[in-house]
């Protein structure tokens, strides 16, 4: 039995820290959007007790080493797909649509949880575990064989992304794709057939664009797509002709940042009224309260986090924590640049949280997850530091 010295030496307190004072910025930011009254709910103290749920996750998982993640990640995979294809014939008593999308499930006495975010996740863990055995399997790559690794992780990301995009849910696919890109970049496909790839899909998106910008009728008459359907884009691109309607938040949003100016007005000072601020429009919050200061402060944790979370990618010998710390680095670096884009006018608005600070339980326990198994990771591979035992 290891001693409690050896096993508190283990543990990543710099990893702790960092999620603690992001635990701070979500309660005050909360604490500031609840202000308004919106719902009457008080989601400082829900946000609180899920975190509480979720350093029980973290101490949950943190002793499961690479084997046992390994064999959990096909069952918590087909787990994952069951709840998202569940979701689709399930009566509206246990999973009632909410603003035209059926993404939740009506937990008693816990609210709604909404299983995609946990998914990501379980994505995760089984891209790892895709690629850690193909290159057992085949440890002499040739064309046909990164060929075959690209189908496999295509395949496995292809299931759940089709179940979410029919809830509907854009964001939560969007992330799928960039898990599925990030584990695709370290994965050791050759560039050979990744540049062409990704080249026919950056023109294949350019077009889209700028038929949706310049000629929706086409779309229209060839697709049979409506032109309102494009409505996020006109808001994005020009917010202020449409601010009574899709880009009403955005411009919002941009009116909040913008007073905030170099340092804020001061916590709990905030003067521009934000609709679900609590939730994806949680950074208007802080940069209206915290000025430039604060955000860039906020930013700033994330990137120490995903710093951090890259250091432990790099010194594992086993590559598939590696593979796990790349995904997850996908997931939080997206999620990140996405909410902040979208509240700055950067990016289209897309629906989707900040980590950890934004409100709800289904986001914080699926991050909380992940971050439970870079725990994990960081508790088991010190063992192996100096072997060469993959």
């Amino acid at each position: 039995m290891q001693s409690d010295k050896n096993i508190s030496s283990r543990i990543d307190y710099g990893l702790a820290f960092i999620l603690f004072l992001l635990f701070l910025a979500s309660l005050s930011a909360i604490f500031s959007a609840q202000s308004t009254g919106q719902y009457g709910e008080n989601f400082l103290l829900k946000q609180l007790l899920w975190y509480v749920v979720g350093v029980g996750i973290i101490v949950g998982t943190i002793t499961l080493d690479s084997d046992q993640l390994k064999k959990i990640s096909w069952y918590s995979y087909g787990f994952g797909c069951l709840l998202l294809a569940f979701l689709i014939v399930a009566p509206e008593s246990i999973a009632r649509p909410v603003n035209g999308a059926k993404s939740w499930y009506q937990v008693p006495f816990m609210g709604s949880m909404q299983p995609s975010e946990f998914m990501k996740v379980f994505l995760i863990l089984s891209l790892a575990n895709v690629i850690s055995s193909h290159h057992i399997k085949t440890p002499i790559k040739t064309i046909q064989t990164d060929l075959w690794l690209l189908v496999k992780l295509g395949m496995v990301t292809a299931l759940p992304l089709a179940l979410v995009m029919k809830q509907p849910d854009l964001g939560t696919s969007l992330v799928f794709l960039a898990i599925l890109l990030g584990t695709i970049f370290i994965s050791g496909i050759s560039w050979r057939i990744l540049v062409p790839i990704f080249s026919a899909g950056a023109v294949l998106a350019s077009t889209i664009l700028f038929f949706v910008i310049w000629h929706p009728d086409i779309l229209e008459k060839y697709l049979g797509v409506k032109q309102y359907q494009f409505g996020r884009i006109y808001s994005w691109i020009d917010p202020y002709n449409y601010q009574k309607a899709e880009g009403y938040h955005l411009t919002r949003s941009l009116l909040a940042i913008g007073s905030g100016q170099t340092t804020g007005k001061g916590l709990g000072s905030r003067e521009v009224y934000m609709p679900e601020s609590q939730t994806d429009f949680i950074f208007s919050i802080i940069g209206e309260e915290t000025g430039f200061i604060g955000s860039s402060i906020v930013i700033s944790l994330f990137f120490l986090l995903i710093y951090h979370i890259t250091k432990i990618g790099m010194e594992t010998k086993n590559n598939f924590y590696t593979y796990v710390c790349v995904g997850v680095i996908s997931m939080v670096t997206f999620h990140v640049f996405q909410n902040v884009g979208m509240t700055i006018g950067v990016l289209p608005i897309t629906g989707i949280p900040l980590p950890f600070i934004s409100y709800g339980g289904s986001s914080l326990l699926g991050n909380m997850l992940a971050m439970g198994i870079i725990f994990s990771i960081r508790y088991h591979y010190k063992k192996y530091m100096f072997s060469t035992d993959t």
